[in-house]
């Protein structure tokens, strides 16, 4: 029976992922010292990467939930943060006399904060394996409780969303406070060794790395078999139509439920091997913003796959670290991806969408750009109409520019062709007016944020992974389509077949004809 629910969501494509999980798991670990092998990484990239991994772990149980139970989540970052709290505590005991105050007990936080004795719920966790408990205890408890009583009072939609947001900020608040003895606002930090081993040493964050990989492995090989299961079918069925699901008889609460402390544990375990590899974990991993972030991978990548929050964890932070490393960045490079994917999308479906429009607005935006930059220069008391036009277009923080393409994109399948030819003319005139003024995105990351995921909803509502996947699915249809029609038009031109005779067949015997008598043996007629 349990054979059967693991197996069941196997097949060669996730086998691709779970064996390339595994083996840069495994290989990772095993190359550290070893320049010339294909799977060396530098202590820097080992770190980098394995963080990525944790985020694709923690974007893989949004997507859970979100992509198949219809539960949409702002809040996950809570249980993200509580795993990795769990392992923090392990490592703070862990450190012993090594401490700056040299308690073999308490830590330094409680040190400097006049702590007598250890508080009761760090007893337990100078032992890993209890830590390991806790690490996903912890999490699935809160989420057990929390979904038991919002679903079973039916709270759905942006109700639940705006819930586990509260949750997530209440937690934040309460994790602040000296008093909760878990670090106040500067958290854990300063770790020595994990499992006798020193924590910064290469070896030790090859192998972190390699868990991050195994353990995301495991992820995705668990979701796939609870997907693939009929406790997945009835979930889907929950999420495309809740309450006829319930009135054949389904409890959907504990469906959801299950679902939701599954997802929870997840990210218990993302959290838990996030914090030995960055170091730290303080209460600004309990920050709405976190949780939201998170979400945005998710929509990203794909929502309703599997594979696609893992790869949209990964791409958003790799980009986000790129951008954000402290180096200025061209205003162009920061509205290359926007402008690229509109111009993409006008390619693609220009017979729909009358390219042609779209062009001829392009340049008459251009020119009213032009026209109001220049205004906004040099007219000392410009309108306020041309003022305000005139900031936004040149305007530092590109949150806005990125939300213009997104609007543009909407005005495009809106068929307004040609206002969005003309947002997206004076889109390219301000690039090119000044195109080597440079913009650090790092305090403007949380408005990039925004507009990417709005862009991406517009642009691609399914996701990298979901459009992938939709394209290819349409073109085998049309295939299977063009193929079906095909013999059926064969078997109407064909002339008939010629019959054909087996030659096994048994043959029947040819009946013999009987010649009549001789004339002289007939008798003779008496005269």
């Amino acid at each position: 029976m349990i054979g059967s629910f693991v197996l069941r969501g196997l097949d060669w494509r996730s086998g691709l992922v779970i064996v390339g999980l595994l083996v840069i798991g495994i290989g990772v670990p095993l190359s550290v010292g070893s320049p010339n092998s294909p799977f060396y990484l530098s202590t820097n990239d080992t770190l980098l990467y394995g963080k990525y991994l944790c985020y694709g772990l923690l974007a893989l149980s949004i997507g859970l939930i979100w992509g198949y139970g219809g539960i949409l989540s702002l809040g996950h970052g809570a249980f993200f943060a509580l795993g990795g709290y769990a392992m923090g505590m392990y490592l703070m005991r862990a450190i012993g006399t090594r401490g700056v105050y040299g308690n073999p007990i308490l830590p330094d936080f409680m040190v400097f904060l006049n702590w007598g004795e250890l508080p009761w719920f760090w007893n337990g966790f100078d032992q890993f394996w209890f830590a390991a408990i806790m690490i996903v205890l912890v999490p699935g408890a809160l989420a057990f409780l929390f979904g038991w009583f919002a679903f079973r009072s039916r709270v759905t939609g942006v109700y639940l969303s705006i819930i586990t947001q509260a949750l997530t900020y209440a937690l934040y608040l309460l994790f602040l406070r000296n008093e909760t003895a878990v670090g106040g606002n500067n958290g854990f930090t300063d770790f020595k060794d994990i499992l006798g081993a020193p924590i910064g040493a290469p070896l030790t964050r090859g192998w972190l790395f390699g868990a991050s990989a195994i353990a995301l492995a495991i992820g995705y090989w668990i979701c796939r078999s609870v997907i693939f299961s009929k406790y997945g079918k009835v979930i889907v069925a929950v999420r495309d139509a809740e309450s006829r699901t319930r009135f054949l008889g389904y409890r959907v609460d504990r469906y959801k439920v299950f679902l939701f402390t599954l997802s929870a544990c997840m990210a218990g375990v993302a959290g838990a091997l996030y914090v030995p590899q960055v170091g730290i974990i303080n209460p600004g991993e309990l920050s709405p913003l976190k949780s939201i972030e998170a979400v945005v991978w998710v929509a990203v990548g794909g929502r309703g796959t599997l594979v696609g929050p893992m790869l949209g964890g990964v791409l958003v932070n790799a980009f986000k670290t790129y951008f954000t490393g402290g180096a200025s960045q061209p205003y162009w490079v920061v509205a290359i991806l926007p402008a690229l994917a509109l111009l993409f999308l006008v390619v693609t479906y220009r017979s729909a969408l009358g390219w042609v429009k779209v062009l001829a607005g392009a340049g008459i935006g251009a020119a009213i750009a032009a026209f109001g930059l220049v205004l906004a220069d040099t007219w000392a008391f410009p309108p306020t109409t041309m003022r305000f036009f005139g900031g936004i277009l040149s305007a530092e923080s590109w949150g806005w520019t990125v939300a213009v393409v997104a609007i543009i994109a909407w005005l495009v399948t809106s068929r307004n062709k040609y206002i969005a030819g003309a947002i997206f003319g004076a889109l390219l005139c301000r690039l090119l007016i000044d195109p080597e003024r440079t913009l650090a995105l790092a305090p403007n990351w949380p408005y990039f944020l925004g507009a990417l995921f709005i862009a991406v909803t517009l642009l691609l509502p399914r996701g990298i992974v979901g459009t992938i996947t939709h394209g290819w699915n349409a073109w085998r249809a049309r295939k299977a389509s063009i193929d079906a029609q095909e013999g059926k038009d064969a078997d109407l031109t064909d002339p008939e077949p010629a019959k054909i005779e087996l030659e096994d067949a048994p043959k029947e015997p040819a009946a013999e004809t009987k010649s009549p008598p001789p004339a002289a043996a007939l008798p003779q007629a008496s005269s």
